[in-house]
């Protein structure tokens, strides 16, 4: 399994780093540079094009309002947003036509409702790649209710999620969306409440990923799939830590409500752990659907149950 090129080079980095390579302005559309994010992004209005980010920490943030977007780090996990939040949201509140985020870096968001974010995605499709999300409320958060497309892919999640900050729990990852959602080759870890990927999808596609929760403190499930979904859920592994709000199941399949069938989904070739210590006996996949899931061989540990059905 492929894992995040620059986490430990992040780890080691100093707090703060210039904004400005060489007299350079840090944000540069074609060629043109911009002192602030926003001003950036505004300069695209309905356009395509891709925003260069230099090398820095960055106390600020943007809204897309329009047009295809990327937000591409010239050196990845090099350019570092740090805790500065739009419409109390994220660093990114994206509603354009499409946006791609590649290499950046996202750390302590706090809001005042609890869900402060790295990214919000409010409309139109949404790739993440080579990114990370550190020690904040939520990770990624959003969706709309159309097509939609949200691909995460070679990314960090560690230190996010909550569940004693606002009535509602905060996620790593908290996705709803009417179209498909893809969350592959990246690492979940040190969750600090909720869970690490819940999504509100009717397609998901979720492989080749690590959820490591031996240091997670108060978290719930792996994988939550709250209404139900079809797609894949494979190539994953999972270590099951001590510290859990609710420790009763790794994956979870349409707990809340039946509002999208879970026939064929998927459960295979996935290794199941839990930390040394455990002991709990949890299941590894509960589903609420009573729908015919497509369950393959999966490398359960001592202590897990492979399914439960309630």
């Amino acid at each position: 399994m492929r894992r995040s090129l620059f986490a430990l080079a992040l780890l080691a980095a100093p707090a703060w780093a210039p904004a400005f390579a060489q007299g350079t302005a840090p944000f540069t559309v074609n060629g043109q540079g911009f002192a602030t994010l926003q001003e950036a992004v505004t300069s695209i209005r309905m356009g395509t094009a891709t925003i260069l980010i230099a090398p820095g920490t960055y106390r600020q943030c943007a809204i897309q309002q329009g047009g295809h977007i990327t937000f591409k780090a010239v050196q990845p996990g090099k350019a570092i947003f740090d805790s500065v939040a739009c419409e109390d949201k994220a660093a990114l509140v994206l509603r354009g036509n499409g946006s791609v985020v590649d290499g950046l870096v996202f750390r302590g968001y706090r809001v005042s409702d609890g869900n402060g974010a790295g990214i919000r995605t409010e409309s139109g499709d949404l790739t993440v790649t080579n990114s990370m999300f550190l020690n904040s409320q939520e990770g990624i958060l959003g969706g709309q209710p159309t097509n939609q497309r949200i691909t995460i892919d070679r990314s960090t999640f560690s230190g996010l999620g909550q569940c004693d900050q606002s009535p509602s729990c905060a996620h790593s990852i908290y996705l709803d969306n009417k179209g498909s959602i893809s969350v592959t080759n990246s690492r979940f870890e040190r969750g600090n409440g909720g869970h690490y990927v819940k999504l509100r999808s009717p397609t998901v596609t979720i492989t080749d990923n690590s959820f490591d929760d031996t240091a997670g403190h108060k978290t719930n499930y792996m994988i939550d799939l709250p209404e139900g979904a079809t797609g894949l859920i494979a190539r994953n592994t999972f270590v099951q830590g001590k510290d859990k709000e609710n420790h009763s199941g790794m994956i979870v399949v349409a707990a809340e409500a039946r509002t999208y069938p879970s026939t064929g989904l998927r459960v295979e070739n996935n290794d199941a752990r839990l930390s040394p210590g455990d002991t709990t006996n949890p299941a590894f996949l509960i589903d609420f659907s009573h729908d015919k899931l497509a369950i393959g061989a999966n490398r359960l540990g001592a202590g897990l149950r492979a399914f439960e059905t309630r």
